[in-house]
């Protein structure tokens, strides 16, 4: 006999014990208990969420002999019966493949006759499936059904259902499930299943789950029956690395690699879009990423140091070919020109492209002028057994000291003396530092800029505070606190939440307790280093004495006669209308009727 499926065995048999949908099992079960059980509901969302299941139990309670605060109690015959698919007060009907006006009306036939039960209930699954003769059919009946009955339809895309039939119903959505609490529930499975899972193995069986509870432990149920070792799988940060370096060599290796592997180029495609998506969610909004806290890190990593700018601009590469590899005789070819093109910054000829290179030789220009060297990318590590660069290895952090070397190399610098090109800091708005504050001796805003990225952000052990401060960058000190910049007003509201643990974190790290000032600042964060260093003082910047005083040949204001002032000529002066017909040539001024 064959092994009954891990989402079989343990799909969940009352609403207590269903994940993640505690808005759906809280309307039901108050529903039940009230006694007010809609005639129809309509559930609606992802694959694998629940739905079906949901509906089971709703059908369970509903004819239970002796039902508890709304719970079936499993126990019953008319519970087993359902259970067991042998009731006569329960039927299932795959809208899919039962779509016709034929099926509607045999269905229709039938609500009509009685039940042993309380109830009769009907699950319509893929609802969205049906013709449109078979919604007409079935609206009728939807609209004005036997007290006894009770309708349940069931989709994946809510939207290609009939408006009339979704004015009909009560719409519950089903979610995807976090990445923690599906974590924690795969875990337990395979405990209680006596499975033997390595932990990388339980990194790539989330990751293509991809939030579904079904698609979850069915990737567990492989990963188990293959040994407990994580598949082989895709290396998609190796393609943001590749972003990142401008290495097109590396991409078309990751490509070449991933179709060896049997992958398609359009859902290779596809996939990188999605993991796109992640890294930009990073950026925008960390709560939105649907990824477990490791990978949600290294993601956010990734993110930090390839940009908003040019994550978007990929993204809207990979959707363009996306569509042109439908008709396309050969799909990896575009594939290998998009990447080549992300990579390889002379390759592209859109505006895009040409921001990118002009922002890159502005940031080498300023590199220079600051006096520091552009650190060389890492080396990809390699693999021993093989004798070549392992895809995916230099994505990897490196957190040994000798990475901070080069950040440590001027230790006498100091946050009171920039550079002679600062880079001026926005200081409004901005919390003010807390009351007593007081600056620790030693612990200056660059030597925690100096290990921020590589030793004090790791060691957050929230997520969601790793994602939010990644974002920011140390501007200097101000009123005995270290100022930090953050992008806009709303991303240091959300850090301001998780200030007291990143203190916390700095004061492990230099051994004396710090004190943060958030401020909204405009400049782009710094891996390792604080260049330049702004010293505030009293909420303002003073940069450098050459950006904020006048110079030497600046002259002081003279005493002006007002005598000796005498009009331009009329010709010099422009007037609203002759600067707007400079602007634009050729343009007719119509004076509106009054």
């Amino acid at each position: 006999m064959a092994t009954q499926s891990l989402y079989r065995r343990y799909r969940p048999r009352r609403f207590s014990e269903v994940r993640g949908q505690e808005h759906v099992v809280r309307a039901l079960r108050n529903a039940v208990i009230n006694q007010r059980e809609g005639q129809a509901y309509l559930f609606s969302g992802p694959r694998g969420t629940g739905k079906t299941t949901s509906a089971r139990i709703l059908a369970k309670v509903l004819n239970c002999e002796r039902p508890v605060d709304g719970e079936p109690c499993c126990e019953c015959e008319s519970c087993l019966a359902v259970e067991a698919g042998t009731s006569y007060d329960v039927h299932e009907l795959d809208a899919a493949s039962n779509n016709g006006v034929e099926a509607m009306r045999d269905l229709i036939e039938k609500a009509s006759l009685g039940t042993p039960g309380r109830h009769k209930v009907y699950i319509l699954d893929e609802v969205h499936m049906l013709s449109k003769g078979a919604e007409a059919a079935l609206l009728k009946t939807l609209e004005e059904p036997p007290p006894h009955v009770v309708f349940v339809l069931a989709t994946t895309d809510p939207q290609k259902v009939s408006p009339t039939i979704r004015s009909r119903v009560q719409h519950l959505e089903f979610h995807l499930l976090p990445m923690d609490e599906l974590e924690q529930h795969i875990r337990w499975v395979a405990g209680d299943a006596g499975l033997t899972v390595s932990e990388a193995a339980f990194e790539a069986i989330l990751a293509q789950g991809g939030g579904s509870a079904r698609d979850t432990l069915s990737a567990l149920e492989l990963v188990a029956a293959s040994g407990g070792e994580a598949p082989s799988t895709v290396a998609y940060d190796e393609f943001v690395e590749s972003f990142i370096a401008h290495d097109p060599g590396r991409a078309l290796a990751a490509l070449a690699h991933a179709v060896q592997q049997g992958r398609d180029p359009r859902t290779l495609a596809g996939d990188i879009v999605r993991y796109l998506r992640d890294c930009f969610l990073s950026i925008m909004a960390p709560e939105l990423v649907q990824l477990s806290d490791a990978q949600a890190g290294h993601v956010a990593d990734q993110a930090q140091r390839l940009g908003a700018a040019a994550i978007v601009r990929a993204m809207e590469r990979f959707g363009e070919i996306l569509v042109e590899m439908r008709h396309a005789p050969d799909p990896r070819l575009l594939l290998d020109v998009a990447l080549v093109q992300l990579t390889h910054e002379a390759s592209g000829s859109d505006v895009n492209a040409l921001l990118a290179r002009l922002e890159r030789l502005e940031n080498s220009v300023a590199a220079l002028s600051s006096g520091e060297a552009a650190a060389p990318p890492r080396p990809a590590p390699v693999d021993p057994s093989t004798g070549r660069a392992a895809l995916g290895g230099r994505a990897q952090r490196d957190s040994s000291p000798s990475a901070n070397a080069s950040v440590q190399a001027h230790p006498s610098a100091s946050p009171a003396q920039p550079s002679a090109a600062p880079r001026p800091a926005s200081v409004a708005p901005s919390a003010p530092p807390s009351e007593g504050a007081t600056a620790v001796p030693g612990a200056t805003a660059r030597q925690v800029a100096a290990s921020w990225q590589s030793g004090i952000l790791p060691s957050l052990k929230k997520p969601m505070a790793r994602a939010l401060y990644s974002a920011g960058h140390f501007v200097g000190e101000r009123d005995g606190a270290l100022v930090f910049g953050l992008p806009n007003d709303k991303h240091r509201q959300r850090c301001e939440e998780f200030r007291a643990d990143v203190e916390a974190a700095i004061a492990e790290h230099v051994g004396t307790p710090v004190k943060l000032s958030l401020i909204v600042d405009a400049g782009s964060p710094h891996d390792d280093t604080l260049a330049p260093v702004v010293q505030l003082r009293g909420g303002a910047a003073s940069a450098s004495a050459s950006a904020v005083a006048p110079t030497a040949t600046t002259a002081a204001d003279d005493d002006i006669d007002i005598d000796d002032l005498v009009d331009a000529p009329p010709g010099t002066v422009k007037t609203a209308e002759d600067r707007l017909a400079d602007a634009f040539p050729g343009s007719v001024f119509v004076e509106e009727p009054r």
